[in-house]
């Protein structure tokens, strides 16, 4: 056991001065399987340290649950960061942003009107304390004072960017605290006046969240905390992609001079994001400052490590500055050999639109749903439009993205990014509208709110009732072949599957470059989506989801596929860097 303690000017391990050298990885972006490898990794770049967020939304899909099998293992997780001889930051928000769903809050807390977000209201912090009370159980025996790499826990996140409200702060430091955390607690902000103010706590230590600049910030953070040791939280050494954007990179020379900058200052740092990984499934979120960005599947962030696990330059220029300051192992990892190039052809289309019941479950609603009422992500609302002559067919507000046919035919698309809220039905007939959601907001003042077709949907002027509403279970469309034949292949959303073989289980790389839009899938895992637009032009394939032999490829089409061909590739394709 050991004691770690804030200082007057350091960090201290047993009472010696202790810098953190530490990267993000988050456990839930990355297959279990390959945890290890990664953390490793991360030791022989030199650092001493892990930090992760906690997504609350993961852990706990609906109400009462608290998840932690497989991908959220946070225990083991733990446990191997402690293996590797490294040391851990948890981060259990509430609040998480990182470019997650929500910002990792659950949805569901917000489907009661009222419900506060991010302030103290009483609902809210109850569910905090419950969800905070499960993670912190797992957290508790493993802080470095217990035995184990825990040193750091967050209270909430860059909280002065959204709110003021000191009294909810205190409220989720005591929850903390209250759970049994000895290790001290930190905040974190940008280092802005006005937000170093509004987030941060007195008896809580302030870090920082920057990429440039560093003496300046620093400075900055002092201001707001004459002692104690200073900390970058968040060293912005990349960024994240958005759907239809460019792919971000930024120069390892660049970055590793900011660094050499933060560590010759003396401070302690969190590389963000040390190694990225993927946003699998469903679980990317967006951001909204006027227009609505989708972030991409892949979280590459052109990290030290890149998507599949592989040193980038900027590792190596890394490296080299921290053994400026810092003992350094003389193993350098190695990238692996190109990934196994395969095609193999998708058949077998199942039509959502000719055979909804074997997709999902029907109810009537007079008014039309939102996605949260639902409980749903994709879910397909059908009803009569009564007209003789083209209408206009318009809606309150769509979040986000809405398929419209008419008597089985496409007539068009309703985008949230581009505030479409209307579009020409050429007659009247059966109205059949899928609705995606593309990824709940997760930074600012759209955080929880509601998905799907907002405020009514109107023909002309007469709201449309009576509507039968498909909850599509995405979850089971790899099983759909279980109870349904294939159809020919027509309109609308389709689902199609393709066997492929693969002699050793080691990464792969699907291209989508051929396809619309949708999700994929191998041997059941969700692979997340895919877009026509880009940047992303690949979808990773961890290897420990793949065996030897025969597997399954299964792709959910939104849109419309050109070639209905899966080509696994040599190697990531991420996009242009300018548009």
């Amino acid at each position: 056991m050991s004691h770690f303690a804030i200082g007057e000017s350091d960090f201290l391990l047993d009472g010696a001065p202790f810098r953190i050298l530490s990267g993000a990885l988050h456990y839930f972006r990355v297959h279990p399987d390959s945890w290890a490898d990664r953390i490793e990794k991360a030791r022989l770049m030199g650092l001493n340290t892990i930090e992760t967020y906690i997504p609350w939304n993961a852990h706990s899909p609906r109400p009462g649950v608290f998840d932690t099998t497989g991908m959220l293992d946070l225990e083991r997780f733990l446990r191997e960061v402690a293996a590797a001889g490294l040391y851990a930051i948890v981060r259990p928000g509430p609040y998480i942003c990182a470019e997650w769903d929500n910002g990792g809050l659950p949805a569901w807390l917000f489907r009661e009107p009222g419900v506060g977000v991010r302030r103290n209201e009483p609902r809210f912090l109850a569910a905090i304390e419950e969800y905070l009370d499960a993670v912190l159980r797992i957290v508790r025996p493993l802080q470095v004072d217990q035995g184990g790499p825990v040193l750091l826990v967050q209270v909430e996140n860059e909280y002065g960017a959204f709110g003021d409200d000191e009294t909810y702060l205190k409220a989720v430091a005591e929850i903390i605290q209250n759970a049994g955390i000895t290790v001290p607690l930190v905040t974190v902000d940008q280092p802005v006046d006005a937000m170093l103010a509004a987030g941060g706590l007195d008896g809580v230590l302030r870090t920082a969240s920057f990429g440039s600049r560093a003496g300046e910030r620093l400075t900055t953070l002092r201001k707001h905390q004459p002692s104690g040791p200073l900390m970058c939280m968040e060293f912005w050494e990349g960024w994240f992609d958005y759907w239809g954007g460019p792919h971000h990179t930024t120069s390892a020379a660049d970055a590793a001079a900011e660094l050499d900058a933060l560590l010759a200052a003396g401070a302690s740092v969190n590389i963000y994001m040390f190694h990225g990984g993927t946003n699998f499934g469903l679980t990317s979120g967006a951001n909204d400052k006027g227009v609505y960005r989708p972030t991409i599947t892949s979280y590459d962030y052109d990290a030290p490590l890149d998507e599949a696990g592989n040193p980038t330059a900027k590792f190596h220029a890394f490296r080299e500055v921290i053994s400026r300051y810092a003992p350094v192992p003389d193993i350098v990892p190695a990238s692996r050999p190109r990934a196994p190039e395969t095609s193999a052809v998708l058949g077998s289309p199942v039509r959502l639109l000719a055979d909804p019941d074997a997709w999902g479950n029907w109810a009537s609603y007079d008014v039309l749903p939102s996605l949260d009422e639902l409980d749903a992500r994709l879910a397909l609302f059908r009803t009569e439009v009564r007209a003789e002559v083209p209408v206009l067919l318009s809606v309150g507000e769509v979040r986000d993205r809405a398929y419209v046919f008419l008597g089985g035919a496409p007539v068009g698309v309703l985008d949230r990014e581009r505030h479409d809220r209307a579009l020409m039905l050429p007659r009247g007939g059966r109205l059949e509208i899928v609705v995606e959601d593309q990824g709940r907001v997760n930074y600012g003042r759209r955080l929880g709110e509601p998905k799907g077709l907002i405020g009514p949907v109107r023909v002309g002027s007469t709201e449309l009732t009576e509507w039968s509403v498909c909850v599509i279970d995405v979850e089971a469309v790899p099983r759909l072949w279980d109870s349904v034949e294939p159809d020919v292949l027509g309109v609308g959303p389709t689902a199609w599957r393709a066997s492929f073989e693969v002699g050793e289980p080691v990464d792969h790389f699907l291209s989508t470059v051929a396809w619309g839009k949708g999700i994929a899938w191998v041997n059941g895992f969700d692979l997340g989506r895919y877009w026509r637009r880009g940047p992303q032009e690949t979808l990773y394939v961890p290897g420990p989801v793949l065996r030897p032999g025969r597997n399954e490829l299964v792709v959910l089409e939104l849109d419309v596929m050109a070639e209905p061909v899966a080509h696994f590739v040599g190697e990531p394709s991420l996009g242009p860097l300018e548009l």
